[in-house]
């Protein structure tokens, strides 16, 4: 009966234990969670819960009083090989705390003699060193023992004192909240007194008592970790006008609370919420700083805790200066004639698509346009090149350039004047005067003198030439001339010549410096007739002529023939 009752205190005991661990969660004293960390040492735990096996070992008797009064028989204790253990601990710092623990051990030994059994409880401190691995830890207890002794002493409450100390061994699992009790070795001092009587007597007992189990870690002594904020600006750099999004990202908040955010800058707009926005549109070019608060709770609420509040956190983004516009130039033609004009076209973009307007110079001529494209002219601009200048500015105060030329090009020269054939007078006619220039001559000489006439700078030449017949008397006159050294030489084609310009410059006016004679071999009794403008050149133009030497020739003077002789000669 006595082994069925203390098992049955065993069991409560032991699920009395277990509902303490939640117990012991719900007290925690922290707002919330611990952070993280690498090892217990770090982040000690607020609370130590530990359960495990317990072996008992009493020194000393029950010194039983008989009932003559005088005989004590004393009674001695067996081990307790089968015990079961917890306890709490709460620490007030890394170091020290307050721990409860519970305890029952039985021999559950079947004979009559029941040898004993024992349940303490008990109360005091705890001091532990946390390492990373390991934990030691020293503690000192005062409370009660439930002793039955070795002679069906009833279980009954007496003094119990415990001092001793153990070792944890901290384990990585549960996120370092499971820490296994490889020993707990403790000196316990029982001290019970039963009375008088057969089932009497007093026991002062000097246990050694090893435990060990497993801890379970809770809650922490250090505070919450603080709250924190990060502050991130998206895009970092911008034109002008171009939206800033901010957001505030908080780290470590109690998921039990809110958080009351704050967003400050330039241009900020709704910063009462995590994300806020920077119209940059006025803001000048360069770095600019935003701001991030938080703080858990709710708007206007007092009296929060240090870690309840952000360490403030900035951002940064910077304002670009517009980028100035690119433009090329061209010109179509590139080469024109004085007086005409060419299709100017300019080429412009504006990185971020500012409105852009154009302008055009020449170091020559003029340019009309004010588009992208414009009209050069070349009216009153000398030959040669000419530099054109395409010029392109934003609304910003931006401008870029670009140049392009074409060439003027200077007039053809005109082409070489060249001797013009004239008409031809024929001198066949008049057989007595072969020389002689006469009235049939005058339509010809007349167009002749009508041309130069009409170009003043003109000159003409006359070509005399004679027939064969003409030829041979004039080379039998050049012998005889050269024996006597008095004929006289008669040059048919030379003296046509001079007689055809005397009859021009005396009948017609003409300067006879504008005029020469000349002779040709051809075989014919006539003069050609040539209009030489200024410029050409008349040795090359007509080929196989001689100059004639106006001292030597002189003209003829026109006679009329006599009339007998006249109609002789007609009817010849």
């Amino acid at each position: 009966m006595h082994s069925h009752v203390l098992r049955s205190l065993c069991r409560g005991f032991a699920v009395a234990m277990l509902a303490a661990m939640p117990v012991a969660l719900v007290a925690q004293d922290a707002p919330k969670p611990a952070a993280t960390t690498a090892f217990p040492g770090e982040s000690p735990s607020r609370w130590d819960i530990f359960a495990g096996y317990s072996y008992l070992a009493p020194k000393g008797t029950v010194n039983v009083l008989q009932p003559d009064g005088v005989t004590v028989l004393p009674q001695t204790f067996k081990s307790m090989n089968y015990g079961i253990i917890g306890s709490g601990a709460y620490y007030f710092n890394k170091y020290v705390g307050g721990q409860v623990e519970a305890a029952t051990h039985d021999t559950f030994v079947n004979s009559p003699s029941s040898n004993g059994s024992a349940t303490t409880v008990a109360g005091g401190m705890i001091v532990r060193f946390p390492a990373p691995d390991i934990t030691p830890f020293l503690h000192g207890l005062v409370g009660g023992v439930d002793l039955a002794g070795p002679q069906h002493q009833p279980y009954k409450w007496g003094v119990g004192l415990t001092a001793g100390g153990g070792m944890d061994y901290e384990t990585p699992w549960f996120n370092h909240k499971l820490a296994i009790r490889i020993f707990q070795a403790d000196y316990e001092y029982m001290h019970v007194n039963w009375g008088p009587g057969v089932f009497g007597g007093r026991a002062n007992l000097n246990a050694a008592r090893l435990s060990a189990g497993v801890v379970i870690h809770v809650g922490t002594i250090l505070p919450p970790p603080q709250l924190t904020v990060a502050c991130s600006a998206n895009p970092s750099a911008v034109f002008p006008g171009d939206p800033v999004n901010v957001t505030a990202t908080v780290g470590s908040q109690d998921p039990k609370l809110g958080v009351v955010y704050s967003i400050a800058g330039d241009g900020i707009t709704g910063g009462n919420s995590a994300t806020a926005t920077v119209n940059t549109a006025s803001l000048p070019p360069g770095v600019h700083t935003v701001k991030c608060n938080a703080k858990e709770g709710k708007p206007g609420k007092e009296g929060l805790k240090p870690w309840q509040v952000a360490t403030e956190s900035t951002a940064t983004f910077t304002v670009k200066e517009f980028e100035p516009p690119t433009i090329s130039c061209s010109v179509n033609p590139t080469t024109i004639k004085p007086g005409d004009s060419a299709t100017i076209t300019a080429t412009a973009t504006s990185p971020q698509n500012r409105p852009l307007t154009y302008t055009y110079t020449a170091s020559a001529g003029s340019v009309n346009g004010s588009g992208a494209s414009g009209s050069f002219s070349s009216t009153g601009a000398p030959t040669g090149p000419v530099s054109i200048t395409c010029n392109v500015s934003d609304d910003k105060g931006h401008t870029a350039s670009a140049n392009t030329s074409l060439t003027i090009l200077a007039p053809p020269p005109p082409p070489q004047p060249h001797t013009q054939a004239l008409c031809s007078i024929n001198f066949e006619t008049d057989k007595a005067r072969p020389t002689r220039v006469d009235n049939e001559a005058k339509a010809c000489l007349d167009e002749v003198a009508l041309d130069l006439q009409r170009q003043s700078d003109a000159k003409a030449v006359v070509v005399g030439a004679s027939n064969a017949k003409e030829k041979d008397k004039m080379e039998k006159q050049q012998k005889y001339a050269e024996k006597h050294k008095k004929a006289k030489v008669e040059d048919f084609a030379a003296q046509r010549a001079v007689n055809t310009k005397d009859y021009l410059v005396k009948e017609k006016g003409i300067d006879p410096s504008r005029i020469s004679v000349a002779t040709s071999a051809t075989d014919a009794q006539k003069v050609e007739d040539y209009l030489v403008p200024a410029g050409a050149n008349f040795g090359s133009d007509v080929q196989g002529t001689t100059p004639v030497d106006e001292s030597a020739v002189q003209p003829q003077v026109r006679k009329p023939l006599p009339e007998r002789k006249h109609h002789k000669a007609a009817a010849k």
